[in-house]
């Protein structure tokens, strides 16, 4: 294992998002603050409890795990894609390095970036409401598991992406879709027999029941099946990029 070459990758990434800090940290966490009083003030006043737990704390695992998952997919798929974009990917590529140390370096920043976001977000909230963590070694379970699995689902769309367009498009058309459907503002008892059923198709209210049990022990689903998924997803991630290194699909070319 060569880890000078991990640890080269991987502050060279760090460093990137401290000389980037508004765009990096500030921006998410105002947007986040932003939903966080806009839902809280507006639906909170309306709805008082849901499953026992006041709807201004109820939202902050959801709110935590919409930022997670854009930015874990932002950090890594703009990490290895710019590279790309610029050529120097080559240098790596002819680099005696292997694809788990370029791994390791690129998605170990990314992941690393979006669980301080996380850690922030979620002191933010604590400004707001009395916020209080049942299981936080769960918690932090289930935040480093989806830290890690996005930011290799964003390596692979980096990888995947030839242009700024196709890098943006998964995020917003298929990931933040899926993370306001899957429960983020609402628990699935309060929809229909029939969208309940369909709602749970979406792989991201797996993510979120885990989590939001994590605080709360109120879940949509079984923890063992919200672990089960998220561990299913990292592990057909990491065959993914496997085979991407393997065969050079959209790295030589």
């Amino acid at each position: 294992m060569n880890f000078q070459a991990v640890k080269v990758i991987y502050k060279f990434e760090m460093l990137r998002t401290w000389k980037t800090l508004l765009q990096s940290i500030a921006s998410p966490v105002v947007s986040t603050t932003l939903y966080f009083v806009v839902f809280g003030a507006a639906i909170g006043s309306r709805i008082e409890h849901i499953d026992g737990v006041s709807y201004g704390v109820f939202i902050v695992p959801g709110l935590l795990m919409l930022s997670i998952l854009t930015q874990s997919i932002s950090n890594a798929s703009f990490g290895i894609f710019f590279p790309k974009f610029t050529g120097t990917i080559y240098e790596i590529l002819s680099a005696p390095v292997s694809f788990i140390e370029v791994l390791l370096g690129y998605v170990g920043a990314a992941a690393t970036k979006s669980l301080i976001l996380g850690l922030i977000i979620l002191l933010t909230a604590s400004a707001f409401v009395p916020l209080q963590i049942a299981h936080p070694i769960w918690m932090m379970g289930f935040l480093l598991l989806t830290c890690i699995s996005f930011s290799l689902f964003g390596f692979i769309i980096g990888l995947w992406a030839n242009n700024f367009e196709k890098l943006e498009l998964i995020p917003r058309l298929v990931i933040t879709p899926l993370v306001f459907l899957g429960g983020s503002f609402y628990s699935v008892d309060m929809l229909p027999a029939f969208w309940q059923k369909i709602t749970l198709l979406n792989p991201v209210l797996y993510l979120i029941s885990g989590f939001r049990w994590s605080f709360f022990e109120v879940a949509d689903v079984s923890v063992l099946t919200s672990l089960t998924m998220i561990l299913v997803f990292l592990g057909l991630c990491l065959g993914a990029i496997f085979l991407i290194f393997k065969t050079g699909y959209r790295l030589k070319q």
